[in-house]
């Protein structure tokens, strides 16, 4: 009785490389963070300049545990989607320090978003839920060789 182990090489029912689909798996994962993070970004540069230069397009909410004035949190959101808009451009090269900022800053995002709920309530969820898959996508696949192992 003789037992058979895959090889390196192997070929999976479609006749092609196993590995090869892994790393087209992790690419577009990779490439739909990068994507999204960086319309993201660019969202949140306007939101941060709707926020400087507008304060009354906001909601005000009384008695809210978190208030901070809008025209801060306009600079918060500009800088923060940014520097979303430049580790997104990293993404799309596929650096390792751009993953890593990618879920950093996508993290900062949903706190800054979850803090500006009561001022643009609808807006602050559909970002903190893009931001989710943002880190989703960027914790979930590896790119390159690592995707095989």
């Amino acid at each position: 009785m003789t037992a058979t182990h895959p090889t390196h090489g192997a070929r999976d029912a479609t006749g092609t490389h196993a590995g090869s689909a892994k790393r087209q798996w992790a690419g577009g994962l990779t490439v739909f963070a990068a994507v999204t993070l960086m319309i993201v970004g660019v969202l949140d540069i306007l939101r941060g300049i709707m926020g400087i230069a507008e304060d009354d397009v906001f909601v005000t909410t009384q008695n809210y545990v978190f208030e901070f004035d809008l025209t801060a949190w306009g600079w918060t959101h500009l800088a923060l989607g940014a520097l979303a808009v430049l580790v997104s451009l990293g993404l799309v090269r596929d650096a390792t320090w751009a993953r890593v900022a990618g879920v950093t800053i996508a993290g900062l995002l949903i706190i800054a978003n979850f803090l500006s709920l009561p001022y643009y309530p609808v807006w602050s969820v559909v970002m903190i839920a893009f931001s989710g898959f943002i880190i989703w996508a960027l914790c979930v696949s590896r790119s390159g060789t690592h995707a095989e192992r």
